[in-house]
């Protein structure tokens, strides 16, 4: 049990996912990191803690759904809450329409919107019991303004907003909110190896000309799942640098 807010963070071993954990522990709330490599979780954990933060480590694989909901019973059973739940895991199959296999639309809609579906509809009752919830999605530009090569990904994200949007009208009078923060591009490990004339043509549609940090994600994140955004639900926040302009 703890008095403080507890928030689920899943993809959080690396990139995004480790600087909104990082970012949520800094700010005072107990993380649950979760991913499926234990390793990677336990040193994020004790460098939480070596901070000054309060974190713990589950490990998960969010494509296997009934773990997802398990996981997320767990933690509110363990903590006697759940306050917070970030869905930041997710995959990328990239392909041409013409050449993507069944399999490769399958693995990326049940990983990254699926999964999500379970992981909310396990953690609305916590919540309710709370009286409490800031559900936070992480879409992507993608899904807002399409991308060649990733039709499986750019629907699945665009079904984060519409489902999102869903979710805060049902659960909005229970004083849980939901949105949505769809990054543009960021320097991750998914970035890094992009060629230079790749990366110099993304900054020149970009208003601002530079990739944006993890640690850009993550404060936007902070904000929608702090106690000061009970107003703000519903919504979908593109943190891209102005590339998109929604």
């Amino acid at each position: 049990m703890t008095d403080k807010r507890v928030a689920i963070v899943t993809g959080a071993s690396r990139g995004i996912g480790r600087a909104i954990a990082t970012r949520l522990a800094s700010d005072g709330r107990h993380v649950v990191c979760v991913s499926r490599s234990q390793g990677p979780l336990d040193e994020l954990a004790n460098e939480i803690e070596s901070a000054g933060g309060s974190a713990s480590s589950q490990t998960c694989d969010i494509s296997d759904f009934d773990a997802v909901a398990a996981m997320i019973e767990g933690v509110a059973k363990d903590h006697g809450r759940l306050d917070i739940l970030v869905n930041n895991a997710g995959i990328t199959r990239d392909n041409l329409i013409l050449r993507m296999s069944d399999e490769e639309w399958d693995e990326v809609i049940n990983t990254n919107l699926k999964s999500v579906f379970v992981a909310c509809r396990a953690a609305a009752r916590p919540m309710m019991r709370g009286k409490f919830g800031r559900i936070c999605n992480i879409a992507s530009t993608s899904g807002l303004v399409g991308n060649a090569g990733q039709s499986n990904y750019a629907a699945a994200k665009s079904g984060l907003t519409g489902f999102t949007k869903s979710v805060a009208r049902e659960l909005g009078k229970k004083n849980i909110t939901a949105n949505c923060v769809a990054p543009g591009f960021v320097e991750t490990d998914m970035t890094k190896d992009l060629p230079a004339a790749v990366t110099e043509h993304i900054k020149g549609v970009i208003s601002t000309r530079n990739l944006g940090q993890p640690s850009d994600i993550a404060a936007a994140v902070a904000y929608v799942t702090s106690d000061d955004a009970g107003y703000l639900t519903g919504q979908t926040i593109a943190v891209d640098g102005g590339m998109t302009m929604c």
